[in-house]
């Protein structure tokens, strides 16, 4: 375990109540709360100096998950931290989901693109016609 030290402020009440909320709901103590939301705040920096970068087109997209599946999320973030020593956060992970998922839609895409598709109706109909001399019947009085 990483060797640790105490921080501490004093906030306004309103403000600690909604982060022990938070805290609670998410199950977590407060140090780790902190460290997460600290930890969060960096990584944002970071990713607007070198990571993904948001343009002025960035648009933003937010959508809400059933609490099971984020805590999935959450512990398989933590697992990925621990893994490869670097913080995996929600955005990164999602926007590689998003980016992962169009990449192998556009390559099946282009896959149904370059193979030879049947040959049209029209040509298919075009070559059990008579011959041009021959006479065909006439469908209106074809009984």
């Amino acid at each position: 375990m990483a060797t640790t030290k105490n921080l501490c402020a004093q906030i306004p009440i309103d403000l600690h109540e909604r982060v022990s909320e938070e805290r609670e709901r998410l199950g977590q103590t407060t140090s780790e709360y902190i460290a997460n939301l600290i930890q969060d705040y960096y990584n944002m920096i970071e990713n607007q100096k070198g990571g993904i970068h948001m343009t002025e087109k960035g648009r933003t997209m937010a959508f809400q998950v059933p609490e099971e599946l984020f805590q999935r999320i959450k512990r398989h973030l933590e697992r990925e931290t621990l893994r490869t020593g670097k913080k995996l956060t929600q955005r990164d992970f999602v926007l590689n989901l998003i980016t992962q998922a169009l990449d192998e839609a556009d390559a099946e895409s282009a896959t149904e693109q370059d193979s030879p598709a049947e040959a049209p109706v029209e040509a298919r109909v075009a070559d059990e016609t008579a011959p041009a001399d021959t006479d065909t019947p006439d469908e209106e009085s074809a009984v």
